[in-house]
């Protein structure tokens, strides 16, 4: 039998999956096996992730709806410290807007995000957002750094002194190989 394509959603995001015969009844053991494929992909996909912006549409209120779903995701597999972003496109569209600017702050407030409208468009608050995200990323990250332990870990500006003049006169001896 030939093989055909399948859509599954997962909170409003389509994936795209082949199956063939044999997963196309659509048995619990096949959306089993495909849900736990999703999920050590996304694991792996947000490891290591320190800021995430969560786009909707202002203008379809099914894409706002389904940020709670995202953020569930996101919160899920990520570190407690990320720094989330929730942004509200296509500000320049005031007259289709179905999600309200109040709406919209008051959810990310609740939820403990930044919030800001922009608009692709005409790139308003593009570049605000982003540099809002990496300044408060970087605010973490530092404090974390001067927060570290002083139990003798190594980190910046400890460890082991290495002379340099002594490291280029080995090399210039010794080769590059």
């Amino acid at each position: 039998m030939p093989m055909r394509r399948t859509g599954w959603w997962c909170c409003g995001c389509p994936i795209l999956l082949r199956t063939d015969a044999s997963l196309q009844d659509g048995s619990a053991t096949a959306l089993s096996s495909l849900r736990s494929r999703y999920r050590a992909i996304t694991s792996a996909y947000y490891r290591g992730a320190v800021g995430a912006l969560l786009v909707y549409d202002v203008t379809r209120r099914a894409t706002f709806d389904n940020v709670s779903c995202w953020l569930r995701e996101l919160r899920d597999h990520t570190d407690q410290s990320i720094v989330v972003m929730l942004i509200g496109n296509k500000s320049d569209l005031r007259h289709l807007v179905t999600v309200s600017t109040e709406d919209a702050k008051e959810f990310a407030e609740a939820e403990s995000m930044y919030f800001m409208e922009t608009s692709a468009l005409d790139a308003t608050n593009v570049d605000n957002a982003f540099s809002e995200v990496l300044t408060q990323i970087y605010q973490i990250v530092s404090k974390k750094t001067v927060e570290a332990p002083e139990d003798g870990a190594a980190g910046p500006g400890k460890g082991e002194k290495i002379n340099v003049k002594d490291d280029v006169s080995a090399m210039k001896r010794g080769g590059c190989c």
